[in-house]
C-alpha cells in the first residue's frame, strides 16, 4: 500500500498533472485496487508500476479512491464519478477522464463512458 500523501506518475506536478495529462484541469489522481497506490493516470501505472492493474473494486466504492491535486481531498469512487469539481475546493476535473473511468473502476464499463 502506498502512503498516504503520495501520488506516483511520470513528471507529476504538485496538483498531479503528469507526463501523459498535463491541462489545467487534468488535477485528480486515482487509486488502483491491485496496490492501493494513488497515480497519476493509469499510463502513470502502466509506466511504474511492477504488476498490471486492476481497477478499484464495486465492493470498495465508498472508500477513498480519487484525490484532488489541488487541495488534496481524498473522495470515494462514487463522489468522484458523479461530479465535474471537487466538492472542497471546487477545483475542475477534466470531462474527459470520463473516457477512462471503465479502467479506474470495477462496475463502469467502457460504454458506460462514453
Amino acid at each position: 500500500m502506498s502512503e498516504a500523501g503520495e501520488v506516483r506518475g511520470v513528471d507529476v506536478d504538485d496538483e498531479t498533472r503528469c507526463a501523459h495529462y498535463d491541462s489545467e484541469s487534468d488535477v485528480v489522481a486515482i487509486r488502483f485496487g491491485c496496490c492501493g497506490t494513488y497515480y497519476a493516470c493509469f499510463e502513470c501505472h502502466a509506466a511504474l508500476a511492477d504488476h498490471p492493474p486492476e481497477p478499484w473494486p464495486t465492493a470498495r466504492r465508498t472508500e477513498p479512491a480519487a484525490r484532488c491535486g489541488v487541495c488534496g481531498a481524498d473522495l470515494t469512487a462514487t463522489e468522484y464519478t458523479s461530479t465535474d469539481a471537487c466538492p472542497n475546493c471546487e477545483a475542475r476535473f477534466n470531462p474527459g477522464c470520463a473516457e477512462h473511468y471503465h479502467l479506474y473502476f470495477e462496475w463502469i464499463d467502457a460504454a458506460d463512458s462514453d
